[in-house]
């Protein structure tokens, strides 16, 4: 049987995206509520463990771009996001943009400055995004914690018109002298709190 190239390049795209989702780690169930499973991975040289979040949502690819680009707006639904603005666009698919992150006392506030970019395939069968932090683009702020490193990575697929299936993956390194410990214990609340608040806000999109 012969594999077109159209399928051939769609397959290459996907093992390389499993490869990174399965082959890097070993993802461990902590929550599963809601439709929503919220895995944890220990991972090499960081005391930080990675979070991947599986869910089937309500929504098309054209509204959680929408909500994406709508960055003034993470903090109706990003967990514990104090505010966000955008700092330039590159096209409808890519910009930049800064967020704090509010972290209760003694804890300081984070904030990072990343760089997202989104790949909708032509013939409409995934959508990939990509988010990733560049500490520098943007100045420093007084009282506030710059995240030196923090990656995200989206895999989105439509099993129907209505539905979307979203593989997310996320490490950051918070900086300061948060302890890992402390922060690993609760790494599954703000993933499983921000993508039902999406859910929410999906459904609620024109």
């Amino acid at each position: 049987m012969k594999v077109s190239g159209i399928k051939l390049t769609w397959l290459v795209l996907f093992s390389t995206f499993a490869s990174a989702a399965i082959g890097q780690y070993n993802w461990k169930l902590s929550k599963d509520e809601d439709g929503i499973k919220v895995y944890q991975s220990e991972v090499k040289h960081s005391k930080f463990k990675s979070i991947k979040v599986e869910c089937t949502l309500e929504g098309t690819y054209d509204k959680l771009m929408a909500i994406l680009n709508d960055v003034p707006n993470r903090k109706t639904w990003v967990y514990n996001n104090k505010n966000s603005s955008l700092l330039k666009r590159v096209s409808a698919s890519e910009f930049y943009y800064y967020s704090e992150i509010h972290l209760p006392w003694p804890m300081t506030n984070r904030d990072v400055v990343a760089h997202l970019k989104m790949n909708k395939d032509s013939l409409n069968r995934f959508l990939k995004i990509s988010e990733e932090s560049v500490p520098g683009y943007a100045p420093e702020k007084n009282g506030i914690v710059r995240v030196q490193q923090s990656d995200i990575s989206w895999y989105v697929t439509m099993p129907s018109a209505k539905m979307i299936s979203i593989v997310y993956i996320f490490h950051t390194e918070p900086g300061g002298s948060l302890p890992a410990w402390v922060v690993n214990m609760f790494t599954d609340k703000g993933p499983y709190e921000s993508f039902k608040k999406l859910s929410e806000l999906l459904k609620r999109s024109a």
